[in-house]
């Protein structure tokens, strides 16, 4: 089942988009709380917010220099809900308090993934999702597409849990070229959101309807 999440902190971007009944859910990091004016302090709170739309999802990263730091702010984020997924870095610390995470039962995504060979060990570790940054691949100059596709057959030759779910997603485009390979997840930013929704023939046609309901002359051709 396709699967996209509204990938921001701001609620006045993530609120409207999820109340549209098609995103399942919120994928944020600290990076995003920054931008957002938030801080880890936030995150209960922002936990409680997007549940209360009917999100199924909500993934919080965990941060910190040591594998227990990692661990335990992972334990604290997925305390504050079920339904929180813990996002880890694909660093050798951030592998190691994964596999500890999910060998506890706590549904854990690898971030920061560029190369196939990252989704190997997220596997290995139990996680239940990777997250590959699709256009910072293509910035870098690597075959982003191909990359994330070499992650997708994989994980589904081994089996598991893990699912690709495709974070720095620059345009709907980028959507539809991985769906029709199968891939099902996508973090979405809401500008990228929104573009699903702003195709000027529909938005011509509908308006149309529109004038057409009023009794109104309509001027498209």
């Amino acid at each position: 089942m396709l699967s996209l999440y509204v990938d921001t902190a701001v609620r006045e971007d993530a609120g409207p988009l999820l109340d549209l009944g098609v995103f399942r859910g919120l994928t944020t990091n600290p990076l995003l709380l920054q931008r957002a004016g938030l801080s880890a302090a936030d995150l209960p709170d922002l936990v409680k917010w997007a549940l209360a739309r009917g999100v199924d999802k909500v993934f919080c990263q965990a941060w910190g220099d040591t594998v227990g730091d990692l661990v335990a702010r992972g334990e604290k984020l997925h305390g504050y809900d079920p339904a929180v997924v813990v996002k880890v870095a694909a660093t050798r610390a951030g592998v190691q308090a994964a596999a500890t995470l999910a060998r506890a039962g706590i549904p854990v995504l690898l971030t920061a993934v560029y190369s196939a060979p990252q989704a190997v060990l997220a596997a290995a570790a139990g996680c239940s999702y990777v997250a590959p940054y699709l256009g910072r691949m293509a910035d870098a100059g690597r075959p982003a597409y191909q990359e994330v596709l070499s992650m997708h057959r994989l994980l589904t030759a081994v089996g598991g849990p893990a699912r690709v779910l495709v974070a720095s997603v620059r345009n709907p485009n980028d959507v539809v070229v991985l769906a029709q390979e199968g891939v099902e997840c996508f973090a979405l930013p809401p500008a990228v959101a929104v573009a699903f929704f702003a195709d000027p023939l529909t938005l011509a046609a509908a308006e149309a309807f529109e004038q057409a309901a009023r009794g109104e002359r309509s001027h498209t051709p």
